[in-house]
């Protein structure tokens, strides 16, 4: 592919905004090279994204869909071979992805989510306090003590995964969505974490609790054609894995950015902001997840006026189209929670949405609110220009948020 109308994907993802903006000045759909010399499409349009993801035309099977590793020429260390590998929600299409959403929206019902309010709360405090004191003896990192442990704590519950087992399978789906790793570094870890999945599986099996995890056993258990043994597998690591990374990015976000405009946070705690009008707001501009893998043309589609061959992989950009000028005008890339339209698709779109959506919301608000009453004073413990991104394009979020609680 000829540099002058491609962007070679940086696997650092040093400058994810820079680079959204690189790829969005050669159309709202536009040809990227990924990490390995992979040609693929970015699609950095609102419009063409809400058309992307609503479009039964992209599939997300690459066992079906994509060309190249559907007929076995993709070369074997390409290092996001751990996204075609999956046999989950993300990598199923048309009746197979239904049925799999179904089996596992049943527990993310406004019930069962408004259920684990009190108990949300409950790890909010323990880790504040744990914050609290840390934090007197100097800086502490609030991605590490306190964005990272709470939503891993929360979806581990809901899943029924035992404490001994959280970190392993956090860090299992951490690697798996850092780009600097290499195939070997990528699947290594993907079969570690299957080995622990197989474990939870077994024990759950032995001795079935209320939890998700059990339900899905026993779905398989009653009942082998709605969920296979892999998909089963791939669901456990799929939920762990979503069910923490996005809502460590927004937390850690969405800090950042308060503590970085001084106008907004004075207002939301003044009540003149709510809370709602933050979070949402930095999932405009700060999307957790940054440059999702993937989908596959089922056929020669045309969107915005460029035709995506059949087979063909697509990532939906959504870094960039949260910031999309067209939709938010020229101060698309400023946090401003006081701004009357803030669009975006950082939860997808149509039938890929995220099902742990409203889940994710009410931690943020939870952990926000509790935060910032907690330590009026906190501030960052180093200049903004200091602040470190992640070592991937696929997520957008803070290696590290070294903050003073006092």
């Amino acid at each position: 592919m000829g540099s002058r109308t491609t962007v070679a994907i940086d696997p650092a993802g040093t400058d994810i905004h820079g680079e959204a903006e690189r790829i969005r000045a050669l159309g709202p759909v536009s040809e990227i090279e990924l990490p390995g010399g992979v040609r693929a499409w970015s699609v950095t349009g609102y419009e063409a994204a809400r058309r992307v993801l609503a479009d039964p035309r992209f599939s997300k099977d690459p066992r079906k869909h994509w060309t190249a590793f559907a007929e076995g020429t993709l070369d074997p260390d390409f290092p996001l071979i751990g996204w075609a590998l999956m046999e989950n929600l993300t990598t199923t299409h048309g009746e197979d992805h239904a049925r799999l959403r179904r089996l596992v929206t049943g527990s993310f019902t406004a019930r069962r989510i408004t259920s684990l309010r009190p108990r949300i709360a409950e790890v909010t405090a323990r880790l504040l306090d744990g914050l609290e004191a840390t934090g007197k003896n100097g800086p502490v990192d609030l991605r590490a003590g306190f964005a990272e442990p709470l939503p891993l704590h929360v979806i581990c519950e809901l899943l029924g995964v035992p404490e001994r087992m959280r970190t392993d399978l956090f860090r299992g789906g951490e690697a798996n969505v850092d780009t600097t790793n290499t195939s070997y570094e990528t699947v290594t870890s993907m079969e570690r974490v299957h080995e622990i999945a197989g474990d939870l599986i077994a024990a759950k099996r032995e001795d079935p609790e209320d939890d998700l995890v059990s339900a899905l056993i026993r779905a398989r258990d009653e009942d082998g054609s709605r969920l296979s043994g892999t998909e089963l597998m791939g669901t456990v690591l799929l939920l762990v894995s979503t069910g923490t990374e996005p809502v460590k990015n927004l937390l850690t976000n969405a800090t950042a950015e308060l503590l970085t405009h001084a106008e907004h946070r004075a207002a939301v705690m003044e009540g003149r902001l709510t809370w709602e009008s933050v979070i949402e707001e930095t999932l405009r501009v700060q999307a957790p997840v940054a440059h999702l893998p993937f989908r596959f043309a089922v056929e020669d589609v045309e969107v915005a006026g460029v035709t995506v061959p059949r087979g063909e992989p697509v990532l939906v950009h959504y870094a960039a189209v949260g910031r999309d000028p067209s939709v938010h005008g020229q101060s698309a890339d400023v946090f401003d929670p006081g701004r009357a339209d803030k669009r975006h698709l950082s939860f997808g779109h149509g039938v890929y949405r995220c099902v742990g959506m409203p889940l994710a919301r009410l931690e943020a608000e939870i952990a926000l609110t509790m935060l910032f009453q907690r330590f009026p004073e906190m501030r960052l413990a180093v200049p903004p220009a200091d602040l470190k991104r992640q070592s991937t394009f696929i997520m957008n979020g803070l290696a590290a948020l070294p903050i003073r609680t006092r």
